[in-house]
Parts: structure tokens; C-alpha cells; sequence
């Protein structure tokens, strides 16, 4: 079944009034092409992509203001851009989306397998986390606490284009994806590689901060609201809460992914 067809988004719109202009669905940007090929667009997103030897860009839009800032910052773009009007690419993502000037359609990254990752350092592992902003925002965070990779599952997560890769700020380019069809599967080979498995829930039985750590580290997150489910808890190693001080005592998901980032990566003594 093609992404059309499992997604009511990027069902064709044709409700423009007669003789009139097309009607944009301002809720998101359409993210992917018929085709498969990711949808990338604004600076940071954009300039990381060219500057990615995997990345493989088939068609660059730009207008002149930004052919001319690529100019400036010394960045000989591949393949060589179609000069466009700022409406040609609103007309493409819908006039909501911060484009800056730049949209590119480009081949998905490959990803690696579970059996492939380091044996040091951390990997985020993301239980049905659906929020394309949500995942766009723990890449960033992953990008710069040197996250080996996030692994997440192949259905139930956002695809990696459109509106992830904007909000992940080009870390897209920079952190791995491990694509799996089953989480619990993933999380005992993990276990099975000496992986730390820690699941971050509410309810968890002591503060992340007083787990005793050791790499290599697995933080898992589920989606906001659901949480972990439960075979996910269950295949964790340890399950753990995030304390606060304040009178609210849960955390976006991406923010709590930050913090137990900065927790994991200081008791491993990975910051310096």
C-alpha cells in the first residue's frame, strides 16, 4: 500500500474554485513525493543535504536570494539549481512551510542495522513516537550529544522528510536511522549485545540520575501520553523516571529525551 493510500494527507486536493487559485491544506506541508523521494527544504536542512557525500539530491530549487547566499557562503551546489519564484515552491509545501528559498527532492538515506552499531556511546530508541516535530527535535538533540543512532520502528513514526527533517535542523544527515519492524525484537538483541536497555517512563522505579550506567546505553521513549507499551517496558533492562523539582513533573518528549541525554552522557563520562 503506497503512502497515498494509508495517509488521508497526501490525498490530492482539488477543491480550487473554478478559474481560481489552488486551495493549500494548511496543516502541513506535504512531506513525500508518489515516488519515495524525501522532501528537504529550508537553510540548515538543505545545506547539510549537499554537504552529505550519501546524500544523493535530485533536483535543487532555489530562488536568487538564496542562490546568491549559497554564492556567498562558498557552497557550489550539486546539481546545479532551477532558479524559481518564492510561490513556485510555496506552491509545493503550502505557504506555511519556512522554505527560506530552498526545497530539494532527494534519495532516503540508507540506514543501518542493529547488528552494525557501536558497542560504545548512546542510542535513542523511540516507541511509536508519531509527532514528525517531536522526532525532528530529539534528531537535533541526538546530533549533539553524539548519538550513535535512533532506532524506531519502520510503522507508527514519521517518515524522514517534510517537516522531521526541518524541525531536526540538518541532524537528519548526521544521526543514523535503524529501521525495525518490531521494537521488542530490536530491544533483546540489544540486550543480547550488552546493551543497557533503560526505558524512561512516570512510573519508573528510580531517578534516572541514581541508575547506575554503563555503555553502550539504550534510552528508550515512548510517545507522549501512551508512554512505553508494555512489551517495550517489559524488554527493558531497567525502567527509570526523570525527577523534577517543580510542580509539573513530565517533560515534552523531546526535552525529556535532551535531559536524559545530558544525564546519560555525563555518567559516562562522555561530555568532555
Amino acid at each position: 500500500m503506497s503512502p497515498k493510500d494509508r495517509n488521508p494527507r497526501f490525498q490530492r486536493r482539488d477543491d480550487r474554485p473554478r478559474g481560481g487559485p489552488p486551495r493549500f491544506d494548511r496543516r502541513a506541508p506535504r512531506e513525500r513525493e508518489p515516488d519515495g523521494i524525501a522532501i528537504l527544504y529550508g537553510w540548515h536542512t538543505v545545506t547539510a543535504a549537499l554537504a552529505n557525500p550519501k546524500r544523493r539530491i535530485r533536483k535543487l530549487l532555489l530562488t536568487e536570494n538564496a542562490a546568491r547566499k549559497l554564492a556567498d557562503e562558498g557552497i557550489v551546489p550539486k546539481p546545479a539549481p532551477e532558479i524559481v519564484r518564492p510561490g513556485d515552491i510555496d506552491r509545493r509545501l503550502g505557504p506555511d512551510a519556512v522554505h527560506q528559498g530552498m526545497l530539494a527532492e532527494a534519495d532516503p538515506l540508507d540506514g543501518p542495522s542493529i547488528d552494525t552499531l557501536p558497542s560504545d556511546g548512546i542510542v535513542l530508541v523511540l516507541d511509536q513516537i508519531t509527532d514528525p516535530h517531536n522526532v525532528g527535535a530529539i534528531l537535533r538533540s541526538a546530533a549533539a550529544f553524539a548519538v550513535k543512532a535512533i532506532v524506531t520502528t519502520a510503522r507508527h513514526s514519521p517518515e524522514a522528510t517534510g517537516v522531521l527533517a526541518k524541525s531536526a535542523s540538518g541532524a537528519l544527515e548526521l544521526v543514523p536511522l535503524v529501521l525495525v519492524q518490531n521494537l521488542a525484537r530490536a530491544l533483546t538483541e540489544l540486550n543480547q549485545r550488552g546493551f543497557l536497555t533503560v526505558g524512561l517512563d512516570s512510573e519508573g522505579s528510580a531517578d534516572l540520575a541514581a541508575v547506575e550506567l554503563h555503555a553502550p546505553l539504550a534510552l528508550v521513549l515512548g510517545a507522549e501520553g501512551k508512554g512505553l507499551r508494555q512489551l517495550t517496558r517489559e524488554t527493558c533492562s531497567v525502567v527509570a523516571r526523570l525527577d523534577m523539582p517543580g510542580e509539573i513533573k513530565s517533560l515534552n518528549v523531546s526535552n525529556a529525551a535532551a535531559l536524559a541525554l545530558y544525564i546519560g552522557s555525563s555518567r559516562l563520562g562522555l561530555m568532555g
